[in-house]
């Protein structure tokens, strides 16, 4: 399945005629350029390779890659895995038309990263008492040990460490406009990153059904 290559701006909302309001994160989405096309052949696996922006540093390897398909280096390469049925051309652009007629959508992005952080934090655990003879161990996570059998802490155990800077996607985001003349696309809610991060969109796989009765 294909997608599209965007960059998160940041957050707004949408009014309705009957006054309610919507939270949307806004997303521009500049021209994707297919640039390779990958087969089971010579690669293994059928993919197309695509791109978007332009990048103004770049080394003689990546400047060698994209001159082969006469296009200006990008900000980045990714890959879409796509049948052997499908029929791409190299240079073939792809846009907002893409997502016209789809409702949902799943978004994959770097969360932000916010450095080494405690169990209250990072596992949402509850703290413990501020009084009753409590002293400098409010937000503490407590014991971890275990019995003489196995005496052993598994792996795994929730405890202090890094918090975000993670790939994380987040499935059936509704689409609530699309602007093809800015190339700007609204999805209700949030979406992973920090702001001018670049983030991957795909139509949605699990998309939610409602049944009525």
């Amino acid at each position: 399945m294909i997608g599209l290559i965007g960059k998160k701006i940041g957050m707004s909302r949408i009014f309705k005629e009957n006054g309610f309001s919507i939270p949307v994160s806004v997303i521009k989405i500049e021209t994707n350029f297919i640039i390779q096309i990958k087969n089971f052949k010579t690669d293994g696996y059928n993919a197309i390779q695509i791109t978007t922006g332009k990048k103004k540093k770049y080394n003689k390897s990546e400047k060698g890659h994209f001159n082969k398909k006469g296009i200006n280096p990008g900000i980045g390469l990714w890959e879409f895995k796509i049948n052997k049925k499908e029929n791409f051309h190299l240079i073939n652009k792809i846009d907002l038309n893409l997502l016209i007629n789809i409702k949902n959508i799943d978004i994959t992005g770097i969360s932000k990263g916010k450095g080494f952080a405690g169990t209250i934090k990072r596992w949402h655990f509850s703290s413990q008492d501020n009084t009753h003879g409590n002293s400098l161990s409010h937000r503490a996570p407590g014991s971890i040990g275990q019995n003489q059998t196995p005496g052993k802490v598994f792996k795994g155990k929730k405890m202090s460490g890094h918090l975000g800077n993670k790939k994380i996607t987040i499935q059936n985001l509704k689409i609530i406009k699309i602007d093809i003349k800015k190339k700007l696309l609204f999805v209700k809610g949030s979406i992973p990153g920090s702001s001018n991060n670049n983030i991957i969109i795909k139509p949605s796989i699990k998309k939610k059904e409602i049944i009525c009765f």
